[in-house]
Formats: structure tokens, C-alpha cells, sequence
């Protein structure tokens, strides 16, 4: 059993769309379990345009009440970090709760955990995503993007995530709707400070390349 995190140096920059991704790539390979178990910025309203959505399609599952419940079951209103959206529902995200919820099961091969955030994002008052995923021993995937101020964004959470001794298994640049520079040359800088990490690049609008990127991955997993 493998449990892979999907986390990023931020918010709103492809975790998403990567996950699913991944989802097409293994389908009928294995039994796959995906979730993305906290949500903001949730509107039940239009439950299949938001992240969980995406993620039960990509799975080939009804947009539904009990298909969301067991995706994504800690929703919260508010697009804001998901400590201070459940502040303003007056809950919290229970943090062992959480951490049991998200635990490989005996029924999957893989378990694809998209998180929330960025790697640092609070999850209540003494916890962050990070802890979350340290406490599931899990492999990370951390993706990024190619905006200014990307390349401090994405060695500082590389940072951190080493000092937690949690190396990710490679960084996905996940090409942001205003760039600085061409994507390949962020890629590119990112290398020369990444120690042999794979750096994998993914463009806008370029189904093959996610397919490609999404094979990768499994390829370094150690998946089929």
C-alpha cells in the first residue's frame, strides 16, 4: 500500500488538475482510493465545479452527496486558509480525525491525498499541512508554478519539507496563467538548485504533456 500527498508551495496552482491527472493515468491499473479531505471555498451549490468535483469525474464517480461526503469530508464555506474558514463556522478540522481518515486502507493499492494550501497552510491552531503529512509517513509530489515570486515559494517549501526529512519524489511546474519567463526556464533554474530532483514541466492546455508528467510519476512510485 502507497499513500502519495499532493501538496504545493501554494495555493491555486494546479494540485487539482495534477491529481486528476494521475487519476486517468492509473485507471483500471490498481485500486485507487483518492480524496482531498478538506475543502474551502466549497459552494454546495454548485458542488461539481470545485475541486471535489473534479476529482470524483476524474474517477469516473457521481458528483453526489455520498460521493463528496467520502471525498472531501471537512468542507468550509470561506476561500481562506482552512483553520480560519472553520473558525468562521465556528468547527475546526479535527486533526486526528484527519490524519485517520486519510490513513492507507487494506482495500486500495494507492491512496492520493490532495491536500489544501501550500505545504505551511494552518490547519487549526497547532498543526499545518505539513504535519498532516508527516503523520501519514506518506510520499510527497509538490507542485508549483511558474508566477513571479514562484522560484523563492518553491525552494523555501523544498526547505522545509527536507528539514522534516519528508524529500519529495519530484516537483510538477504547473505553468500559471501570468509568467515571467518561459516555462523552461524556470524549470530550469529550479534544476540548478534541486540536487538531481526530478523537475517536470506542465504547459497550459497540453493534454499530452499531463499524460506524460502523470507517467512519470508512476513510474517513480514504483507503480505498473
Amino acid at each position: 500500500m502507497t499513500t502519495l500527498f499532493v501538496t504545493g508551495a501554494g495555493t491555486d496552482i494546479g494540485k487539482t488538475f495534477v491529481a486528476c491527472r494521475l487519476i486517468e493515468a492509473l485507471a483500471g491499473t490498481m485500486r485507487l482510493r483518492c480524496i482531498k479531505p478538506v475543502v474551502t471555498g466549497f459552494d454546495p451549490a454548485t458542488p461539481a465545479a470545485g475541486d471535489t468535483g473534479q476529482l470524483l469525474r476524474a474517477q469516473g464517480l457521481a458528483v453526489d452527496a455520498t460521493g463528496i461526503e467520502a471525498t472531501s469530508p471537512w468542507r468550509f464555506r470561506a476561500a481562506l486558509a482552512p483553520g480560519m474558514a472553520a473558525a468562521r463556522e465556528g468547527r475546526v478540522v479535527p486533526f486526528d480525525a484527519l490524519v485517520a481518515f486519510s490513513r492507507p486502507r487494506d482495500d486500495v493499492d494507492l491512496t492520493l491525498v490532495e491536500g489544501i494550501g501550500g505545504v505551511m497552510a494552518p490547519l487549526d491552531a497547532s498543526h499545518t499541512v505539513i504535519d498532516w503529512i508527516a503523520a501519514l509517513e506518506a510520499r510527497v509530489l509538490l507542485v508549483v508554478g511558474s508566477y513571479l515570486g514562484s522560484l523563492s515559494h518553491t525552494l523555501t517549501a523544498l526547505d522545509v519539507l527536507v528539514v522534516r526529512k519528508l524529500d519529495p519524489l519530484a516537483v510538477v511546474v504547473s505553468q500559471s496563467l501570468q509568467e515571467p519567463a518561459p516555462l523552461a526556464e524556470t524549470a530550469a533554474s529550479l534544476e540548478r538548485h534541486c540536487d538531481g530532483l526530478p523537475i517536470m514541466v506542465l504547459p497550459r492546455n497540453d493534454e499530452a504533456r499531463a499524460v506524460s508528467v502523470a507517467g512519470r510519476i508512476a513510474e517513480l512510485l514504483g507503480l505498473p
